[in-house]
């Protein structure tokens, strides 16, 4: 199989990470990918550490966008420049392991999954292993990927763009990549999880995402003016998602030292 895979990977303020993520890339033993950046307007050295990689590698492209505008837009501008029959998803600061591109892509081919994700592990900050990782459920069709918060990690999703045409993250500032995955399964009929722990997903000690109430606008953003839930479903919702948040009950968690 020798499909191109475009590879999206919005940034910001990543310069202490993104080396270390563009080199998981260029270690994948699948070698059919582009990798697009897209710098939503970075204040560090973002741009003179990737400056040797976009002069060696011609399959590595870089823009920058006029103004600061979020991930979603980043994230969109990426998918309008993506060329591939499939579409990965990598965030600056996540990494992943040499074969991750090459057993997704075994298993869409073997499963016909059109939209799949895999297991990551976490580590933190520094790089180290924090020895927990996260599995996907087999199979997510809507209303589950609704009720369990999005169970997936954005770092492993990939799809099938030829099926699912071209995408446009949803005009929200966070959760959008919930938001996409909401928006696909409804043409997609789910998303299947592998097992294989493939990624590695950075902890970091700023990220807007670990402060759980400040998500709370956004997701009934989400539920009731992207989604069009009524009310009573949008409260729900949020009562699943702070349920799950607080007692982790719906998603498999594993200590890698137990897991064969």
């Amino acid at each position: 199989m020798n499909k191109l895979v475009s590879i999206i990977m919005p940034t910001y303020n990543c310069a202490s990470f993104i080396k270390e993520s563009v080199e998981s890339v260029l270690a994948q033993d699948y070698t059919a990918w582009e990798l697009i950046i897209v710098d939503d307007c970075s204040k560090d050295n973002t741009r003179e550490v990737l400056a040797p990689y976009l002069t060696k590698y011609p399959n590595i492209h870089y823009t920058c966008l006029e103004k600061n505008s979020g991930p979603a837009a980043a994230r969109s501008a990426a998918l309008k420049q993506a060329q591939g029959h499939y579409v990965a998803f990598l965030d600056s600061d996540d990494l992943w392991m040499p074969d991750k591109l090459s057993k997704q892509l075994r298993f869409m081919e073997q499963t016909g999954a059109v939209f799949c994700a895999t297991g990551y592990a976490q580590i933190y900050e520094d790089g180290k292993p924090a020895k927990i990782a996260l599995i996907p459920p087999q199979k997510t069709d809507y209303k589950k990927m609704l009720r369990l918060s999005c169970p997936v990690g954005n770092s492993t999703v990939m799809y099938d763009r030829r099926a699912l045409g071209n995408q446009q993250v949803p005009p929200i500032k966070k959760r959008n990549d919930f938001a996409l995955w909401l928006q696909i399964l409804h043409t997609a009929p789910a998303c299947y999880g592998m097992p294989d722990i493939l990624t590695k997903y950075r902890l970091r000690s700023q990220s807007v995402s670990r402060n759980k109430l400040k998500l709370l606008p956004y997701h009934w953003q989400l539920y009731r003016h992207i989604e069009k839930l009524s009310v009573l479903q949008s409260v729900w919702y949020i009562l699943c998602w702070a349920w799950i948040k607080g007692t982790g009950v719906g998603i498999e968690k594993v200590k890698l030292k137990e897991r064969k």
